[in-house]
């Protein structure tokens, strides 16, 4: 791994200005969290724009990639994909509402259970789906790319540690 010389990036600045000020602060979680906020941030609006081309939003993406990891034949219940996304009810009937109409997936009747509801990918979906999550991933690795292998790989390592530690992370 070579050493590269330490970039200064806006919360460095921020980081500063407390220490003028508040020179008492221990600013080492605003140093970590500042930058996963900005990186998280900036991130979100490029994968807004990876998926754009395919008529879809990140959150639309991530109810059909969620169907798509499903496996054949890419059928969860509605209560299955909140449970996932972590999403309300009203928040996941207004995508797949959305999504129905697009004609990437369809609900119907749960042969199991009379009251119950299941969606499924279409093949129109199923298309989707695999050329935006290459788009979305293309779009990650490309970010990634300032790192080497072992960097990326220990940096993976450290936010796995840290969302394991942190209560409510799911």
């Amino acid at each position: 791994m070579s050493e590269r010389p330490q970039r200064k990036d806006p919360v460095d600045a921020i980081i500063d200005q407390w220490a003028t000020v508040r020179p008492d602060l221990d600013t080492k979680a605003m140093e970590v969290f500042g930058r996963i906020y900005r990186l998280s941030r900036t991130m979100g609006d490029r994968m807004e724009k990876a998926y754009a081309p395919y008529g879809i939003s990140r959150g639309e993406f991530d109810v059909l990639a969620t169907l798509r990891r499903s496996g054949e034949p890419y059928t969860l219940s509605p209560r299955q994909l909140s449970a996932t996304l972590m999403l309300t009810t009203g928040g996941m009937t207004g995508r797949l509402d959305k999504l129905e109409r697009a004609g990437l997936l369809r609900r119907s009747p749960d042969p199991h259970d009379r009251r119950g509801l299941q969606v499924t990918l279409t093949d129109k979906g199923l298309t989707i789906i695999d050329e935006a999550v290459g788009a979305g991933l293309a779009v990650q690795t490309e970010a990634l790319s300032t790192l080497d292998d072992e960097q990326a790989d220990r940096l993976a390592d450290l936010l796995r540690e840290l969302l394991a530690g942190t209560p409510d992370s799911r």
